[in-house]
């Protein structure tokens, strides 16, 4: 009930106002502070103003328009200063914004320690450095509503030149615009701003401000317009809350102002949906859970090919303990891609397609980083082991295409084609085992030596003998002996019997 009669009074309600309003003034210009990097420059200008405080005052005494005038004058001065220092001497950049501010700001904090030794003459270095918010008057009040619609009038108007000398400077240029005018004509708006704020947060927290709400509302959308209204949206419930905060717990509100700021910046950092910290936790485990998923899909399929698929080879082979690879076996099972049965794995057609898919990925890759980037067979395996899990499949068509569709990797093995089922060849066979052999060979050679022999393509066959030098199949009734180098290089496709 106290906050409430507190805002019976006419100062109280002066003071959300204007807070609310520098809330918004400060969000909306800042998002071109935060992405043209300027935060320095407006943590200068919010300092480089006090010399235009104790000129308003010489000239026009305490008048609020006084202290405007001089302020402005004050914070475009810094900013010619500073730019022109930046292109004309060597020095760095933020040295040349360091050197600027605090010069002025030591020649204000003079000027207000000499007025105030003066006869009659009251101006509290304090309210300056850290704002008076329950102080504002009604001319304060007017004067930052004034300045909140010029500035979000000129961002209005001018949006088109703003983005684009924000983003594309070069470009910008190219057309006609004065990228300098636009830099100017920002900093002006900044020493308005900074004006406006000056008795809500005060000249130190000002830049607080302008960082914090844009830096948030960054966190939170890629698109311009979407973060200029956010920002906004979060400046006003940062001044406007903490104004609250500060009145409920008896405390000065700019610091208030700027630590509810803060926690809003916080909590966006932990839990944004594109940049939380804690979501992108979550992702990257999701995303090694899958390529976990894929090895053990893949080595899965080679060791079925070579008829070698047992747990404990499959253990081996991805060095997983048995109960990591059982609770990801079951995964497999529930998505389709394999059943067990008992101490069996049995992978399914489709767990054979995506198994292949990824053995032709690797290989691909392999091949492309030998051919085309000029690596060893040595040293592409582990780049290969990662950029498998990434190529999507039309990428995957195109370096395909771009190496002549190539039928074995850089070690000798062979690259399985899109779609492709198997990529068993004839001395993987076992004895008496129906199969054919494949249209697509992995060389013309051996499409031309099988035909020589009479074995055609989708032409039933079984295996009778393996020997150390060759292999002997039965064809309509016929033996046949292939040598062992030729049978290994045969795809072929195993028929049920």
């Amino acid at each position: 009930m106290e906050l409430f009669e507190v805002f019976q009074y006419s100062y109280a309600v002066r003071a959300l106002l204007a807070s609310s309003l520098v809330g918004v003034v400060c969000g909306i210009l800042g998002c071109f502070i935060v992405l043209r990097n300027m935060a320095l420059i407006g943590d200068a200008l919010s300092h480089a103003i006090l010399p235009g405080v104790v000129a308003g005052f010489l000239v026009a005494g305490h008048s609020i328009l006084g202290f405007f005038t001089g302020s402005v004058i004050a914070g475009f001065i810094a900013a010619i200063l500073i730019t022109w220092i930046q292109r004309n001497v060597k020095t760095k950049d933020d040295a040349a914004i360091g050197i600027v501010f605090t010069a002025m700001f030591a020649i204000g904090i003079i000027g207000i320690s000499w007025l105030t030794r003066q006869q009659g003459v009251h101006l509290d270095m304090k309210d300056f450095l850290f704002g008076n918010v329950l102080g504002i008057s009604d001319q304060d009040l007017w004067l930052t509503t004034f300045i909140t619609l010029y500035v979000i009038l000129s961002i209005t108007v001018f949006y088109r030149y703003f983005f684009i000398t924000t983003f594309e400077p070069v470009i910008a240029q190219t057309l006609g615009i004065s990228g300098s005018t636009i830099h100017y004509f920002l900093m002006l708006l900044l020493a308005f701003t900074v004006v406006a704020s000056l008795q809500s947060v005060g000249v130190i927290l000002v830049v607080a401000m302008l960082i914090i709400p844009a830096s948030t509302a960054y966190l939170l959308t890629s698109k311009l317009r979407n973060m200029i209204i956010l920002s906004g949206l979060i400046g006003f419930i940062s001044t406007s809350s903490g104004l609250i905060l500060a009145i409920i717990f008896e405390t000065t509100p700019g610091p208030v102002m700027t630590l509810t700021a803060t926690l809003i910046y916080l909590l966006t950092v932990f839990f944004s949906p594109q940049q939380g910290l804690i979501l992108n936790v979550i992702r990257k485990r999701q995303k090694k859970k899958k390529i976990l998923l894929e090895d053990i899909l893949k080595q899965m399929v080679k060791l079925y090919d070579d008829k070698k698929l047992t747990l404990e080879n499959l253990r081996q082979n991805l060095n997983l303990s048995g109960l990591k690879l059982k609770v990801n076996l079951n995964e497999l099972v529930t998505q389709g891609y394999l059943t067990i049965k008992g101490p069996e794995i049995i992978p399914t057609s489709e767990g054979i397609k995506n198994g292949y898919q990824l053995i032709r990925a690797h290989r691909l890759w392999e091949t492309y980083l030998v051919e085309r980037v000029g690596l060893s067979s040595e040293q592409i395996h582990d780049q290969a082991e990662k950029y498998e899990h990434l190529l999507p499949e039309d990428l995957l068509d195109q370096v395909e295409q771009k190496l002549g569709y190539p039928k074995t990797d850089p070690h000798g093995s062979p690259i399985p084609q899109k779609g492709a089922s198997s990529l068993l060849t004839m001395g993987n066979l076992k004895l008496d085992q129906k199969a054919v052999i494949t249209t697509d060979q992995m060389d013309e050679k051996v499409t031309v030596k099988l035909w020589e022999m009479g074995i055609t393509p989708n032409k039933p066959f079984y295996l009778k003998e393996t020997k150390d030098g060759y292999v002997e199949i039965e064809l309509d009734e016929k033996k046949l002996r292939l040598d062992k180098k030729l049978a290994d290089a045969v795809k072929i496709s195993i028929l049920e019997t």
